[in-house]
């Protein structure tokens, strides 16, 4: 089967994304096809390289990159989210004329069409 996950709880103060992490690792290790993790809402904050959880915390933004890696995944990150909670690409931190961005790859600003698109073409979409 194919998935497509959408992801709209934040990195963190809520559950959410690190129930979707967890899903999406169980999705891979049962031999489905993860074709599709879209961060929308509060869930733009997954893709915010300047995080910094406690020591004693699980990383989950260095979780989803190393997944992404491994897996060859491309995760999306709506764009109009994310730039609404401060979540920005190179190219659009240059646009707005700011010094720094924060989006870490394999983190991609995306727009809703890729969301649609998943939802298109994957089996099973499944919201957290």
């Amino acid at each position: 089967m194919s998935f497509a996950l959408l992801v709209t709880g934040a990195c963190y103060g809520s559950q959410a994304a690190a129930d979707a992490y967890r899903f999406a690792q169980a999705v891979i290790a049962q031999g489905h096809v993860l074709s599709c993790i879209f961060f929308y809402q509060a869930g733009v904050t997954n893709g915010n390289s300047l995080v910094l959880p406690a020591s004693d915390e699980t990383n989950l933004q260095q979780a989803w990159v190393e997944l992404a890696t491994q897996q060859k995944i491309r995760l999306e990150v709506c764009v109009a989210a994310g730039l609404r909670r401060g979540v920005c690409d190179q190219m659009s931190a240059s646009q707005a004329k700011l010094t720094h961005w924060n989006l870490n790859e394999p983190f991609y600003l995306s727009g809703l069409g890729e969301l649609a698109k998943a939802a298109l073409t994957a089996d099973r979409v499944v919201q957290f």
